[in-house]
């Protein structure tokens, strides 16, 4: 086939270029190809990918190519649940799926108002920040401390934590920072085994207590499925909200229309959320490795082939009104977004994710009028979570 290519690995891709080299791609094929295996571009295909029983996020195979061959990082991907299907996989979804409901997610809101206000304290009269490091780096590993029930003095290390641990999916990171890796998760596992065998004898009214409880026809989570669960709600938790949660503040800067309907109806906030995670996904690109041959579209794929499924296209696809514009006000129609991926490893967080993003938005709108860029942006890189580095804002103080 005479496909297009993308340069995935390209240091300029992000930001406004990111935006247009996709567009550029979409508009050529439904399929583009590089290096490391063929990349996914429109709705259909994306879900196909995503669902199809035929492929599995390749973790296993990037501890192999990596030589991750023993210690807490290999363990943490053998039971990691992104990895495990079929049978256990079901398994483990049944057992926990109560623990992830919106109204589990409902739950935390007043403890999420309650660092917002905290964070925001310091900030009120300045008028100027960067907002990752003042707001949306702390923001979620509070949240994340209160909902395992850690004390809040551990949600910088829950922090350092989860950044580390996420690099197992960043090729360049497993190349030069394995040893910190490793070294976070043994931390990590140290920390969780404590906190679970407290709660086995001390139950209280967080997540590690509903796990530890959680119990389906006399089946139940052991200790080393229980910690591990734990983990993926850090690692899932943390970086990825704090990403999406900059990108939000990022293109509000630039729609300062929308930025003020926000702020003077402060329960659109859903939707725009919804509208955020559709236009600038922090998980661009979910891969997927098939175990066994595919036939799509009257394309073989062989077994052993790397599809990437690039939500980011995907999201624009089939939707309705301009879907290359950022618009919270705009009716999308019926496509939702791919961003927490899609069918049986759909994302186990997206429901805590989605309420603090909208409890974020409708407490900084009103609270931020003028926003904007006070400076340019330091975009991270779109290959594992695309989040930034720093954002410079500033906004009109009373």
């Amino acid at each position: 086939m005479d496909l297009p290519e993308l340069d995935y690995l390209g240091p300029e891709l992000k930001g406004d270029r990111f935006h247009e080299v996709m567009a550029q791609l979409a508009e050529r094929s439904w399929l583009a190809t590089s290096p490391i295996g063929f990349f996914v571009l429109d709705r259909e295909a994306a879900a196909f990918f995503l669902r199809t029983r035929s492929a599995t996020f390749p973790g296993m195979k990037i501890a192999e190519m990596f030589q991750v061959r023993e210690g807490p990082l290999l363990e943490q991907m053998r039971r990691n649940i992104l990895h495990v299907n079929g049978d256990r996989h079901r398994r483990l979804r049944n057992l926990v799926n109560p623990a992830f409901t919106p109204r589990s997610a409902d739950r935390w809101r007043p403890a999420m108002r309650e660092y917002l206000a905290r964070l925001w304290e310091p900030l009120a009269a300045e008028g100027r920040c960067d907002f990752v490091a003042a707001f949306a780096k702390p923001y979620p590993s509070l949240t994340i401390a209160t909902v395992m029930g850690a004390p809040l003095d551990d949600a910088p290390r829950l922090y350092e934590w989860s950044n580390l641990i996420q690099r197992q999916f960043d090729p360049h990171s497993l190349m030069n920072e394995l040893d910190a890796i490793e070294r976070a998760c043994a931390e990590f596992y140290e920390w969780a085994g404590a906190l679970i065998e407290r709660r086995r004898h001390e139950p209280a009214d967080d997540l590690i207590s509903t796990l530890v409880a959680a119990e389906q026809q006399g089946d139940r989570l052991s200790d080393v499925e229980c910690m591990n669960l734990v983990l993926n709600v850090l690692v899932g938790g943390v970086d990825t909200t704090q990403s999406q949660l900059a990108h939000g503040i990022r293109l509000f800067a630039r729609d300062p229309e929308g930025w003020r309907l926000l702020a003077r109806e402060t329960e659109r906030a859903p939707a725009a959320v919804e509208e955020l995670v559709r236009y600038e996904p922090i998980t661009p690109f979910t891969a997927r490795l098939l175990h066994e041959q595919v036939e799509y579209r009257d394309v073989v794929f062989p077994e052993g082939t790397v599809v990437m499924v690039c939500s980011f296209t995907a999201n624009r696809d089939g939707v309705e009104g301009q879907p290359d514009d950022f618009d919270i006000t705009a009716d999308r129609g019926s496509a939702k977004p791919l961003t927490f991926g899609a069918g049986i490893h759909y994302c186990l967080g997206a429901n805590l994710a989605r309420a603090e993003l909208q409890e974020a938005l409708a407490f900084l709108a009103p609270r931020m009028p003028g926003l904007a860029l006070d400076g340019e942006p330091e975009l991270g890189s779109v290959q594992g979570i695309y989040g930034l580095d720093t954002l410079p804002v500033r906004w009109i103080t009373a």
